[in-house]
């Protein structure tokens, strides 16, 4: 691996000078950290990421290489990557490529060497903010880059990194997918698929645009609604389409889907100040009072008091499930009587812990007794 200097460029005059790895190009878009000790090749191919440079708070990376079985999609999203110490010396017995192969594969920049903690720092106090990743050389390309990059408010990316036409997930027929659970990929993690294939359950995965007489034409037993990248509020048709099918079928999303349902009961978004991006956060499930530890990855959240409004309005039961432990934003509610139920959070995890996979089984049971 040649080493070459490079340099990260923050959207508040903030030059960082560090070596550069993974493909030699000028990236920029909206940079934020992630707090979890592993998972970095999870983190890589999660769609959420699109229009992101990703901090890696943990020091060590690299270190165990890169798979083809702990892939979240089939290509990387993210606009740029940042480690402290890079580990090119990669041991372990799955591994299959380095980071910086993998990297350079997929055409996505990367910069170590770098002081991540007073990265980290920085966006805690300031908030998430625009960033570009450049050889020392194009500093003043990277600057110009920065004033006409768009903020992530405002930004409809789910086109950049969902289906666009139907399949059916590891099926042996591929034909129908009728009655399947239909999957409405906003950018969909390979692993939410995978734990409705371990609960028996098929799954035809459907493109965001799709209109509610596409989707009864697969005659489904329900509908999820995934996880996705950008601003929320910019998705428009989507919450109508859902909201077409309350009391009709079982809804289940998470991430961008648990806010796709909140909008449409008619409740509101907001722009976190730097988001939540980790292994390690800790919800607590307002039903039974247990804490959960969680694996999350947005930079909006839903707004409570406008979401409880709508659903007053509409004479909707609609009840807060769940609550984020260091700032009380929601991360899940549900509307037993109409089988809807939304998570913030991640719980099929890759990367994180498995604390919440109970909320895929609740979900199926409310398919088998539709």
């Amino acid at each position: 691996m040649e080493l070459r200097n490079a340099a990260i460029v923050l959207e508040d005059g903030t030059v960082i000078e560090g070596k550069s790895f993974g493909a030699k190009k000028i990236s920029g878009g909206e940079l934020v950290f992630h707090t979890g000790m592993s998972g970095y090749q999870e983190i890589l191919s999660d769609p959420s990421y699109s229009g992101q440079i990703v901090v890696m708070t943990y020091p060590h990376i690299g270190n165990y290489g890169i798979n083809a079985e702990d892939r979240e999609s089939s290509t990387l999203h993210l606009s740029g990557f940042v480690v402290g110490q890079y580990q090119p010396l990669h041991r372990h017995w799955r591994s299959e490529e380095s980071l910086h192969d993998h990297l350079h594969r997929f055409d996505v920049p990367g910069i170590f060497d770098v002081d991540t903690r007073m990265l980290t720092r920085k966006i805690r106090n300031q908030g998430s903010m625009k960033a570009v990743i450049t050889s020392l050389e194009d500093l003043d390309q990277a600057k110009e880059m920065l004033l006409e990059m768009p903020p992530m408010e405002g930004q409809n990316l789910i086109a950049k990194v969902s289906t666009s036409k139907s399949y059916v997930w590891k099926s042996q027929d591929m034909s129908t997918g009728k009655g399947s659970l239909v999957v409405i990929d906003c950018g969909v993690k390979y692993n939410i698929l995978r734990c409705f294939e371990e609960l028996g359950i098929s799954c035809v995965v459907l493109p965001p645009d799709s209109t509610r007489e596409e989707i009864l034409e697969y005659k489904p037993s329900g509908i999820f609604l995934s996880n996705g990248p950008g601003d929320p509020a910019a998705i428009e048709g989507l919450p109508a389409v859902v909201e077409s099918f309350f009391g009709e079928l079982p809804i289940f999303g998470i991430c961008l889907g648990h806010q796709m349902l909140a909008r449409a009961v008619g409740g509101k978004t907001y722009k976190l100040k730097f988001g939540h991006h980790g292994a390690n956060h800790p919800v607590k499930n307002q039903l039974n009072q247990k804490i959960e530890i969680t694996s999350q990855n947005h930079g909006f959240a839903v707004d409570r008091q406008s979401l409880e409004r709508a659903a007053r309005e509409k004479n909707l039961d609609l009840k807060i499930t769940h609550l984020h432990l260091t700032d009380d934003t929601v991360e899940g509610f549900e509307i037993p009587d109409l089988n809807i139920k939304a998570i913030q959070y991640h719980p099929e995890s890759c990367p994180g812990p498995h604390d919440s996979k109970y909320l895929f089984k609740e979900f199926v049971e409310c398919l088998k007794t539709k």
